[in-house]
Parts: structure tokens; C-alpha cells; sequence
């Protein structure tokens, strides 16, 4: 809960209001209890109340600050005494007075809708709004349900708070010129995909990354795609590289272990250069790890993952609305380049549900159909290209000369023919590796968040954005010399890099990775290797869930006491 900002007199015996600008919400239940549910009605209802939210479903206590409010079920949890000495607790009859309202029947799938309307109530929270979308989530289907849903709500919202000191009201959000989308990341990938031109797609189901299949599924028939479920992995992506060879830019996705399925195919869409997007909604590991919990531990094999020198270009989106874009520049860059592109996403980002501001769809989506105009002669692999970019010709593309291309796994001329030539393996080698060259030398150079310079340097990628400006702003209005940069181009590194670097003491990378044998992890491993410059170190954890603010700055400040205690040396 945030520092109340003002605060309005009680009156009549009834509880007083508190204004707040944020709150956090935690929500713990059983697995049949619908928990996640109740997040994504407030998520939703913050998008269409100007608010901004993060949903977040562990079950931690002591992610409450001291004082914290515990609003908990008392037919079936009984606070331990050290609990209540530490927070407020308000218990409730949930599954009593659930039964109650709407039935015996009803008891297990209206325990969520009660306790909605208990949060509506203690955040003096939009009700006709919040009717609207219990309305649209159950209005397909029987009235029934509907019905049970609102009067679960009602009973909930009606509850007597009178017991409670403290009610809270948030402050005006801040007005927003234009409309507002509310969607999660994978819905942000999903439609960004689309409005970019992909009309193909091939996947296997596997949390989290299922439910961007399921959308493409869904919703790439009604623009004249298809999307199709394989029996595996390495079938998906294989169908997904024969879609490419025709003339798309095709997509196919997974989690961890789906990746490390498809990397030998990924190596060919690199020999063959074929356009590709892969999209990697990282989860806990290794091996099936923790499916539900988030981790940022696949940055390796999004860069390296696969046999022999193959390069391709890694993505990582910062938060839902830089999905939707990520997407497009994802399909832009498979294009231009010819190359595979890895989008590396995360379970935080995947699930969280965020308001942002409606794409200009007029501006942003494109068409990218095959171009079947008649030329000349052709080579997809043409050496005499100083930048290494060529192009694919695709199947249907009449060619004068009738000397037509071959796309093979094999290394090959500069008509795809197979090759064992020594110098031929050299010079394609280097084509393949000057492409990414020539993307990093075109990248724009990050901002760093806070000044420019200072002692400390907090650098980040995919959902750690959030937590670490927070952690900077918490810093800096302490008094110390705190700044932040975050990186979304994993492979290649965007320029500039070591200037910003330079400009700092300490350079700490947080990130959801283990810390290795050398006490950093990932990102700081692939920066310590790049730019040589020890003082780069991590900040690592690996309990599943999403960084905290407080987490960030307890780390930061052990490194520094830790460096501070070490004796000078010659």
C-alpha cells in the first residue's frame, strides 16, 4: 500500500478515506478459486479508469509493507500471531457468506466475484464499470452464470466494513489524450504480429507461450491466415521455415524447452537466411523448471543456442505495449536482413495486463506479400554485397535467365548449390555475421534513466524495467547517485554501450537468471565478454517471482558495503 496522500475525516461511526496514488493487491487462493480472475477485472477496470496496475498472483505475506492490510477467508485461514502483530487483518466469512448469496453450488466458483466486490468496496472502486465487465467476461454464457457472478459481487460489495479504521479512495489518474487498449503481453505480440503482415504461424502448446498460439488461431483467419497446430516442436518450426521459403514472414513460439527443440532448424534458417520470427515466452528452468513462475534464464540460448556459428538477432520487449512494437520491428528486421529473430519475452510480461495508449493501425499495419514481379537473373546469396543483405527470390517469381536458386542447410555458392569449398564456407561466414554488424551499427544508442553519469548504474532488460526505474527513483530521492539503463536489443548490442559504462562506478545488470560460478549472470556475462570491464557485476535471483523495488536496493547496497570493505590493492 502506498503512503496515503490525504485523508478524509470520519464521520457517523463509518470508517475514514484515505487518497492514494497506488496500491498493491495481492490475491491468494486455491487453484479452482479463480483467482486470476479477480486481477484481470482489475486490470481491466484500471484501463478504463485512467489508473495504471500490475497483477501479481504469489502468495508472499511478506511482500507487504509493515502495516499492510491481510483481508483473509476465516472460514478456513487462521493468522499466525507474529502475522498480526506486523499487519492490519480484516477476516471475512468468504466461502460462508459466499454460500450464502448464491447457493450451496455455488460455493467454489463465486468465492472470486465476493471477494471483488470486497475490494470495490475498502477502494471505493467503480461499481457500474466493474458490472460491465463481469458482464462481458460471463455474458456468453448461461444467464445463470451471469447472474450468480453479479449477485457474488453484490453480496461481496455489501459487506459491513464497519470494523475497518481505514478505507482508501485513489486519486484522479492522470487523463490520457486518446483511447486506451488494455491487453496482456501475449495478446500485445499476438495482434502485433498481425498488424505487421504475418499470416502464417506453426506452434506447439506449452505455458506460458500457449496463449499467443491460441490467439493466432483464432484471429489469423479472419485476415486470411492460418495458423497450425504441430504434432512437436521441431514440426513447428520446420512448417513455419516452409511458409518463410514461400514468400512470408512466418512465426512460431514456445518456453524454454520448445526452444532448445528448435534450434537445429533455427541453424538452417540461419545457412539458408530465411526470414523467421521465434518467440520465446521464458519460464523457470531448466528442463520443464517451474511452468507458471518467471525467470530470464534463456538469454543464452536465445544467442548462442544451436551448433556452429549461427548467428541471429535476440528482441526483448520491456513491458505489454513494447510487445505490440517489438513485433512489428521483430517481422521488419526478419525481412530486411533475412535473418531469424528471436523474441525474448517473459512469464511477467506474458500474463500482466496493462492499460496503453490504441496503435495508429492505419500507420502501423503493413502488408508484406510476396512480390512476384518478373527479373532478370538473381542470386539469394550474393557475395558481391558489401553488407551481406540478399534476398530470397519467392517460389512463382519468374526468372529470365532460368537459372533458379536453391535453398539447402548445406553451406553452399551464391546459388545455393552445396559446397565443400574452404573458401566459399569463409566468405559465407562472414556474409552471415556482417548482416548483424550492420543491424548494430543501425541501432539507436539507449537513454540512460537519471543522469548520465554517477556511481551507480543499474542495467536491465525485458520486465525488470519497472522495478528498476522505481528502485532509481527510491534511490536518487534518498540522496544517492543512482541511474538506470535498459537494454532491448540482446544480439547485436546496440552501440554506444561502453561511453555510458565509462560515465559510472559500478555497473550492476539485475536480472531473473542464476549468478554462475563467477557471480553474474546472463546479460552481464555477454557485457563483461563484449566490453572487457570488470567492474560490470549482477544482481541476480532465481525464487520465481518478479523483482522488488526493495530487493534491488538491498542488493545494490550489499555490493557497494562489499566493495567498500575490500582492502585496496597495489
Amino acid at each position: 500500500m502506498s503512503e496515503a496522500t490525504m485523508t478524509a475525516p470520519a464521520s457517523g461511526g463509518r470508517p475514514k478515506v484515505s487518497k492514494i496514488s497506488e496500491a498493491v493487491i495481492r490475491i491468494a487462493g486455491n487453484s479452482q478459486d479463480g483467482i486470476q480472475a479477480i486481477g484481470g477485472f482489475l486490470a481491466r477496470l484500471a484501463g478504463r479508469s485512467e489508473q495504471e496496475v500490475m497483477t501479481s498472483y504469489e502468495d508472499h505475506i511478506k511482500s507487504l509493507r509493515k502495516g499492510g492490510i491481510v483481508l483473509f477467508d476465516s472460514d478456513h485461514v487462521q493468522p499466525k500471531p507474529e502475522w498480526q502483530q506486523e499487519y492490519r487483518h480484516l477476516g471475512v466469512a468468504i466461502s460462508s457468506m459466499t454460500v450464502e448469496a448464491i447457493g450451496g453450488t455455488g460455493k467454489d466458483k463465486g468465492k472470486n466475484m465476493f471477494v471483488l466486490g470486497l475490494v470495490a468496496k475498502m477502494f471505493d472502486l467503480n461499481v457500474p464499470k466493474l458490472e460491465k465487465l463481469i458482464g462481458e467476461r460471463f455474458g456468453g454464457k448461461d444467464e445463470s452464470i451471469l447472474n450468480n457472478a453479479l449477485t457474488a459481487f453484490h453480496a461481496g460489495y455489501s459487506h459491513s466494513l464497519d470494523n475497518v479504521l481505514e478505507t482508501f479512495r485513489f486519486v484522479e489518474g492522470q487523463k490520457r489524450a486518446g483511447h486506451q487498449v488494455v491487453m496482456t503481453g501475449n495478446e500485445a505480440l499476438g495482434y502485433g504480429l498481425i498488424a505487421a503482415g504475418v499470416r502464417f504461424g506453426a506452434g506447439y502448446p506449452i505455458t506460458p507461450w500457449s496463449d499467443i498460439m491460441e490467439l493466432l488461431r483464432r484471429e489469423l483467419p479472419k485476415y486470411g491466415g492460418t495458423f497450425v497446430q504441430c504434432e512437436d516442436e521441431i514440426a513447428s518450426i520446420s512448417m513455419a521455415l516452409g511458409a518463410s521459403y514461400a514468400g512470408r514472414v512466418a512465426v512460431t513460439g514456445s518456453s524454454g524447452p520448445g526452444i532448445s527443440l528448435k534450434t537445429e532448424a533455427l541453424g538452417y534458417a540461419v545457412m539458408a537466411e530465411l526470414p523467421l520470427v521465434v518467440i520465446d515466452v521464458q519460464r523457470g528452468g531448466p528442463s520443464t523448471g517451474m511452468p507458471t513462475s518467471v525467470e530470464q534464464s534463456d538469454l543464452n540460448i536465445a544467442c548462442f543456442g544451436g551448433h556452429g556459428d549461427s548467428p541471429r538477432v535476440v528482441l526483448a520487449p520491456a513491458n505489454v505495449e513494447d510487445c505490440f512494437y517489438t513485433a512489428i520491428e521483430a517481422v521488419n528486421i526478419a525481412r530486411k536482413y533475412s535473418v531469424p529473430v528471436v523474441i525474448l519475452t517473459d512469464q511477467a510480461i506474458a500474463t500482466r495486463i496493462e492499460a496503453c495508449e490504441e496503435p495508429n493501425l492505419e500507420k502501423v499495419c503493413q502488408d508484406i506479400s510476396p512480390d512476384l514481379t518478373p527479373i532478370a537473373d538473381f542470386k539469394p546469396y550474393d557475395l558481391s554485397a558489401s553488407d551481406g543483405l540478399t534476398h530470397h527470390a519467392p517460389p512463382g517469381k519468374r526468372i529470365a535467365s532460368g537459372k533458379y536458386p536453391v535453398v539447402t542447410g548445406l553451406e553452399h555458392d551464391e546459388m545455393g548449390h552445396p559446397t565443400g569449398s574452404p573458401k566459399l564456407h569463409l566468405a559465407m561466414n562472414a556474409k552471415r555475421r556482417n548482416k548483424l554488424r550492420k543491424l548494430a551499427s543501425e541501432l539507436p544508442v539507449p537513454q540512460v534513466y537519471g543522469p548520465p553519469e554517477g556511481n551507480v548504474l543499474l542495467v536491465g532488460w525485458g520486465s525488470n524495467q519497472g522495478p528498476i526505474r522505481e528502485a532509481v527513483d527510491r534511490a536518487r530521492a534518498a540522496g544517492d547517485s543512482v541511474s538506470s539503463l535498459h537494454i532491448r536489443y540482446i544480439n547485436p548490442l546496440p552501440p554506444g554501450l561502453e561511453n555510458i559504462f565509462s560515465g559510472f562506478n559500478r555497473v550492476f545488470v539485475v536480472e531473473l537468471n542464476d549468478e554462475g560460478i563467477y557471480g553474474y549472470g546472463q546479460l552481464a556475462g555477454l557485457l563483461r565478454a563484449r566490453y572487457c570491464d570488470a567492474k560490470i557485476q549482477g544482481i541476480n535471483k532465481t525464487d520465481g517471482l518478479t523483482f522488488k523495488v526493495k530487493e534491488i536496493l538491498e542488493q545494490t547496497r550489499a555490493r557497494l558495503a562489499a566493495a567498500k570493505a575490500q582492502p585496496a590493492t597495489a
